[in-house]
């Protein structure tokens, strides 16, 4: 597998396959449409197997300090690495450029959901650590922030 950045214009198209190819997660055709914008405006990373792209990821720089991981998706079977090796990217470029943190907003524990139980644990597993949960900024669902210090 080869992590590199990407052109997010370039990449929009595959990135809207692997959403649609997970409603569980993407389900919410708004939401889906304005990730696949926000892919062809900001710093992106995609995950190849030989010349096909199997994952992406985008990421906001809130400021020079902080960097947010915005939207990460691969194809399924998931389990194989591929969101590992993106984050890993992405820690290494935000590193590079002097950030110190690294954050994510998910779907909170409020609302049981398997999916998203799976998310939060992934995130765990690759050193995030849940900081608080809001139930006022998305409408009818909790959000979970999750952070990563990168010192």
């Amino acid at each position: 597998m080869d992590v590199r950045p990407v052109d997010g214009a370039e990449l929009a198209p595959t990135a809207e396959r692997i959403l649609r190819a997970l409603p569980a997660w993407f389900g919410i055709e708004s939401s889906l449409v304005e990730y696949v914008e926000d892919v062809r405006r900001m710093p992106t990373w995609a995950a190849f197997d030989a010349a096909r792209a199997i994952g992406f990821v985008s990421v906001r720089v809130h400021f020079p300090t902080s960097w947010e991981v915005h939207v990460l998706a691969a194809e399924e079977p998931h389990r194989r690495g591929v969101g590992r090796a993106l984050v890993g990217a992405v820690e290494r470029a935000a590193r590079d450029a002097g950030a110190r943190l690294l954050h994510v907003k998910t779907l909170g524990p409020a609302r049981p959901n398997a999916e998203y139980a799976r998310t939060r644990a992934f995130y765990e597993g690759v050193g995030f650590l849940p900081l608080e949960e809001r139930l006022d900024l998305w409408a009818g669902n909790p959000c979970l922030f999750m952070v990563k210090p990168l010192d």
